[in-house]
């Protein structure tokens, strides 16, 4: 479920108690933890922690206008989630937050980036705190730099072997079908 509150305090308010105090703890968690280059505000209707525009100009490459997003934290229907953007893209963090949390003892429900849970008893705060800690501003623009740089080669791989093999022919796919 997507808030329209604008702040994170509105936000924080329209919750229940119970959620309220679990994403306050977590919050709290983030905030201890989190490199004074990134900012905390309101992001895709989450709490979010992000590279903002003045250190990061080119902003979310998916949606330019918006900072590069690091971490949100969100009251859902059925759960709550907290996306660490620094374990997607970063898998010397993923394995070390992945072995971490492993020993625990704790069930991890994640999906690529998406820790969901029901109580904030269902985290493991110490691991995520020094999963944050693990991922300074610079640190984390060049691991987003890397895999976007990655992406890129990989689609001009997969367009250049298909031009090749078109050329090759010397018909395209549709061409073909029509023979």
């Amino acid at each position: 479920m997507q808030s329209k509150a604008k702040s994170v305090d509105a936000y924080l308010a329209e919750l229940p108690p119970d959620r309220r105090e679990a994403i306050e703890a977590v919050r709290k968690v983030i905030l201890k933890n989190i490199d004074k280059g990134y900012e905390e505000g309101m992001q895709y209707g989450m709490i979010g922690y992000y590279v903002p525009h003045r250190i990061y100009p080119p902003g979310y490459h998916c949606d330019p206008k918006q900072p590069l997003p690091f971490v949100c934290l969100a009251s859902q229907k059925n759960y709550m989630s907290l996306y660490l953007g620094c374990v997607y893209g970063d898998e010397g963090n993923a394995a070390k937050f992945h072995q971490a949390w492993a020993k625990t003892g704790k069930k991890l429900d994640m999906g690529k980036s998406c820790i969901r849970f029901k109580r904030v008893e269902d985290l493991a705060l110490d691991v995520i705190a020094a999963t944050i800690r693990r991922a300074p501003v610079k640190k984390y623009l060049a691991c987003y730099e890397a895999s976007i740089q990655s992406a890129r080669s990989q689609a001009g791989k997969k367009q250049s072997a298909t031009g090749k093999a078109v050329a090759k022919k010397g018909v395209t796919k549709k061409a073909a079908k029509h023979r």
